[in-house]
């Protein structure tokens, strides 16, 4: 899987509408099978197809708006290789991650933060998860 691009995780949602548009699809031209059908009720019910996507990432500032600087992707419960230039990785910021379907389950922890005396952490570490069904046919 290519990271570099965007989307590159279809989500459950994503799965039914395409399945759902085949459906119509083949209503319209007057095909429309109860296996079709089926399938969309199928895809419903996906539990073992269900993955959770976890994206860290370590930012200048605290805010969402501000340059990751760090980021390491699991995707299908593997890491992903990213980019070795920044400019190249995903999302540069968290806030263009939470526009492309990922939340945000942990903030920067503010007693982490890092100072000029001392190391206390990773300070500004965002922590994300988007769900996801796993690579197979649709």
């Amino acid at each position: 899987m290519s990271v570099g691009e965007r989307g590159n995780r279809m989500t459950v949602t994503d799965k039914i509408r395409r399945q759902v548009q085949r459906c119509l699809d083949d209503f319209r031209r007057g095909e429309l099978s109860e296996a079709s059908l089926q399938g969309v009720l199928d895809t419903i019910d996906t539990r073992g197809l269900k993955r959770h996507d976890l994206l860290y990432m370590q930012t200048s500032a605290t805010g969402v708006t501000s340059r990751a600087h760090g980021m390491r992707l699991i995707a299908n419960g593997e890491v992903q290789t990213l980019p070795a230039n920044p400019d190249e990785w995903p999302y540069q910021t968290v806030l263009e991650a939470i526009r492309d379907g990922w939340r945000v389950v942990q903030f920067p922890n503010l007693a982490l933060m890092l100072d000029n005396r001392r190391s206390y952490g990773l300070g500004n570490e965002f922590i994300l998860e988007r769900e996801s069904v796993a690579d197979e046919d649709v």
